[in-house]
């Protein structure tokens, strides 16, 4: 296990709480790109198939919780993106 990589993970999980919680808050996500947080996601689960076949160690569970921290804002951002386009088309149905 390298304190490299424990680092890493420990600086960029602390960052997503804090983008959860801003999208919790407002239910906006625009500027939000749905394609870095994939981008990012996919990064976690290469480093977790890296650390199952090749390197086991204690630091899977730093993949875990950030790879499922970054699914969650995913998931969020495709929810509000939906609702929104519902009521845009619903408000330009009412025209």
């Amino acid at each position: 296990m390298s304190p490299f990589e424990v680092g890493m993970l420990i600086c960029f999980g602390a960052s997503w709480p804090f983008s959860l919680w801003k999208l919790l808050k407002t239910k906006q996500c625009g500027g939000v790109s749905l394609r870095f947080y994939a981008l990012i996601f996919v990064g976690y689960l290469f480093g977790l198939i890296h650390k199952f076949y090749f390197n086991w160690d204690l630091v899977v569970w730093l993949y875990l919780l950030n790879a499922g921290l970054v699914l969650w804002a995913m998931i969020l951002i495709i929810k509000y993106r939906l609702r929104d386009r519902r009521m845009s088309q619903t408000c330009m149905s009412e025209k």
